[in-house]
């Protein structure tokens, strides 16, 4: 990349941590529950308090979860994990350690593939490494008040000891985009396999940004300091903040000089409403949290039939799947995507409707256009949808055969929605009887013999001008499919 004020080059470095609430019922070391949205501090115990005396259990469920994500980020699983205590002070964090893993993580290297969002490579897919993704306990949560006027900060400990797993990549992202893609796609294989619902607003999700940039000076490169990027609440608060910071950090260099040797890591924060970063703090080493292994836990075996008994319940995965779809079905990688990034549900139904239908992509475009429209107005899931896979596929099998036009069935779609009812019954309910080919071609002789007009303007080049006769023709016979009306017109007009 070049800036426009200066002659250097310099190369965008990114590196993402990803921290995951896992979708356990209880926390990671105690029996209280993950359930979002329960009034402040009513679900903690002298376990997650850190009360003297109280001693964690370890959640094997938590153990599962985290080896399935490892194995669909085609990571290692080593035979023996352990805890760390990492120690650090925060209000939030009341035994003053959070329990983690240091040197022994329970997934480690991995990778995962995107497509890249360069315009100029579509079609391609980047593959970002991964460094590790280890288990840990989570912190609880600062409430301030500052917007109703106060400057009170209340702490809610009911977060504290859920569990997360922590995803790390290699520094190889190299744009604001590649991680928002990067994010999309991590995100849509987590909610596919069900070990999280990874949602930013309720902290089931939460991405920090480490950037820094390498600028060319003189055949030379030069670091800029690595900054760590917090409190960004959505992926295109990621996008935007890595884009504020690349450009604040070049303006910084070019005012100061100052490199990654010369100024320590730093913490920064993103302000969403001013869409810019503010320091928070210098940023601490693995050192300085003096890890320990964890006395009151004892290291994790992990037998390879566990391991081979967690890859079985995998399954096909979105990419994989992403590309059957084009390969099975014709669909476009658009398409295929759309489909995808609606999780399996709604791809179990959409192969349903293209095997009845004989049709792949025309359920595809209904699946995008009237199915998902209607799940977004109503506010449901393909599983609550009233019209069944097997009754969609029956109505778009009557448009292959040309027995409905679009416009008929989609007459025949909101029947069925209405009223629970088959294709077949919301057809007869509707009155739509199949017209014979003898009727329609007498309609069409009729059309042109009292349009004249028509047909001269026709004959004159202009052949949009059918499109009055084929309106005409619904008005006479609400049953005459249109494309089976313009097919007899131009017979008979040729």
């Amino acid at each position: 990349m070049n800036a426009s004020s200066t002659e250097h080059d310099f190369r965008i470095i990114i590196g993402l941590e990803v921290h995951v609430q896992l979708k356990t019922i209880t926390k990671l070391f105690c029996r209280c529950s993950t359930e979002f949205g329960a009034p402040p501090n009513t679900q903690v115990c002298p376990v997650c308090l850190g009360l003297p005396g109280a001693l964690p259990v370890m959640n094997q469920r938590a153990i599962d979860l985290a080896i399935m994500t490892g194995l669909a980020l085609h990571c290692e699983i080593p035979p023996l994990t352990k805890w760390d205590r990492k120690q650090y002070f925060y209000p939030d964090l009341p035994k003053g350690y959070q329990i983690s893993q240091f040197d022994l993580p329970i997934c480690a290297d991995g990778y995962l593939d995107f497509a890249d969002p360069n315009p100029e490579s579509e079609g391609q897919v980047r593959r970002v490494a991964l460094v590790r993704a280890h288990l840990e306990e989570d912190a609880g949560k600062s409430m301030h008040d500052e917007a109703a006027g106060r400057s009170d900060t209340r702490i809610d400990l009911n977060r504290c000891g859920t569990p997360l797993l922590e995803i790390v990549t290699q520094p190889e992202i190299r744009s604001a985009a590649e991680a928002r893609a990067f994010l999309t796609e991590l995100k849509l294989l987590l909610t596919h396999l069900n070990v999280s619902d990874c949602e930013m607003q309720e902290g089931s999700l939460r991405v920090d940004a480490n950037v820094n940039l390498h600028v060319d000076v003189d055949g030379l490169r030069v670091a800029t300091p690595i900054v760590e990027i917090k409190n960004v609440n959505s992926f295109r608060a990621v996008e935007r903040a890595i884009e504020y910071e690349v450009r604040r950090q070049f303006t910084d260099w070019q005012e100061t000089g100052d490199t990654i040797g010369t100024r320590p890591k730093q913490t920064r924060g993103w302000d969403d409403a001013s869409e810019s970063t503010f320091v928070q703090r210098e940023k601490e080493e693995s050192a300085d949290y003096r890890y320990f292994p964890d006395p009151d836990l004892l290291p994790v075996r992990l037998p390879r039939e566990r391991v081979e008994a967690a890859r079985e319940q995998l399954g096909e995965l979105p990419a994989a799947t992403r590309q059957r779809l084009q390969d099975q079905y014709g669909l476009k990688l658009y398409d295929a995507d759309v489909i995808v990034n609606q999780g399996p549900d709604l791809i179990a139904y959409y192969e349903k409707v293209a095997a009845l239908s004989g049709d792949a992509r025309r359920a595809s475009s209904w699946l995008q256009q009237d199915v998902m429209r209607t799940l977004k107005e109503r506010g449901i899931e393909i599983t609550q949808l009233s019209v069944s896979a097997d009754d969609l596929g029956a109505l778009l099998s009557r448009v292959n055969l040309g027995e409905l036009d679009n416009a008929r069935a989609r007459d025949v779609f909101q029947h069925m929605l209405d009223n629970g009812t088959s294709a077949a019954a919301s057809i007869a309910a509707l009155g739509i009887v199949a017209v014979d080919a003898g009727e329609i071609e007498s309609l069409c002789e009729e059309l042109l013999a009292e349009n004249p007009q028509v047909v001269d303007q026709y004959r004159a080049g202009k052949t949009q001008a059918l499109g009055s006769l084929i309106g005409q023709a619904k008005k006479k016979n609400p049953n005459a499919n249109p494309q089976q009306v313009r097919e007899i017109l131009l017979k008979l007009l040729s």
